[in-house]
């Protein structure tokens, strides 16, 4: 039987006795109907894994006890940050979590002329908490140990301006560059266009940010679909995947 692996945000040594916070202990206790000796796997963020025992379990909470600690080393040398154009439904859920199973470091959803989603204030903030919690429950899922920080939305614009040493990229279907002709670099700022794709003075404003334009093949891919197939190629081309 797998292991459960769970995410606290709590600081975790060995030998610690430990309360788990509150969500941990609903998904551990009332989820998964876990009992006391049942053991799980803990992370918090800081590239361990902590084996743990369950000590006590009530309807309030649930303690375990730290019985190992041992460093995780499933990251990928490839650090990718994301501007990931926001889509409608539940795509943009889906974009986020596969591109954390996939390795991705940094995600920032992006507003632009066509993404047709509006958000603002309350529902913002709300749905970039969501966000974040979609990228926890991707670590879980896929045994990351280092929680890919999903940044506060911002305008494509803004997005562009920031200083980065990174190799930037942008997937442009008229482009003659591709993936494997790229030179190799570890940091990597890809953007990915809404549906409907980036508009000329988008895709002007990419180039003049230094952004280079790259394809992957003759077909048009959906958003979240060109998303995870770059992240992929890129992973394969220099990252860790065989």
């Amino acid at each position: 039987m797998r292991i459960p692996r769970i995410y606290t945000p709590q600081a975790l040594t060995l030998h610690q006795n430990l309360a788990l916070d509150d969500d941990a202990a609903n998904h551990v206790g009332r989820v998964l109907r876990m009992q006391q000796q049942q053991v799980l796997q803990l992370f918090n963020g800081d590239g361990n894994n902590y084996a743990a025992t369950i000590t006590e379990v009530t309807k309030k909470q649930v303690m375990v006890t730290i019985t190992a600690v041992e460093a995780n080393p499933v990251e990928s040398p490839l650090q990718i940050h994301l501007g990931q154009a926001i889509s409608r439904g539940d795509r943009m859920d889906f974009a986020i979590q596969k591109a954390v199973e996939l390795g991705v470091t940094e995600i920032t959803p992006l507003f632009t002329e066509r993404c047709g989603v509006k958000l603002d204030g309350e529902r913002l903030t709300k749905r970039n908490e969501q966000w974040q919690k979609i990228a926890i429950s991707a670590c879980e899922q896929s045994g990351r140990s280092v929680i890919p920080t999903v940044h506060p939305a911002l305008p494509l614009q803004n997005w562009l301006a920031q200083n980065t040493n990174s190799l930037q990229l942008t997937l442009d279907p008229r482009a003659s560059v591709s993936i494997k002709t790229l030179t190799a670099s570890q940091k990597i700022r890809l953007v990915i266009g809404p549906e409907g794709g980036f508009t000329d003075s988008e895709v002007a404003a990419t180039s003049q940010a230094g952004f280079t334009g790259i394809q992957l093949g003759p077909r048009v891919l959906r958003t979240e679909t060109a998303a995870l197939s770059a992240i992929s190629a890129l992973q394969l081309q220099f990252g860790d995947l065989a």
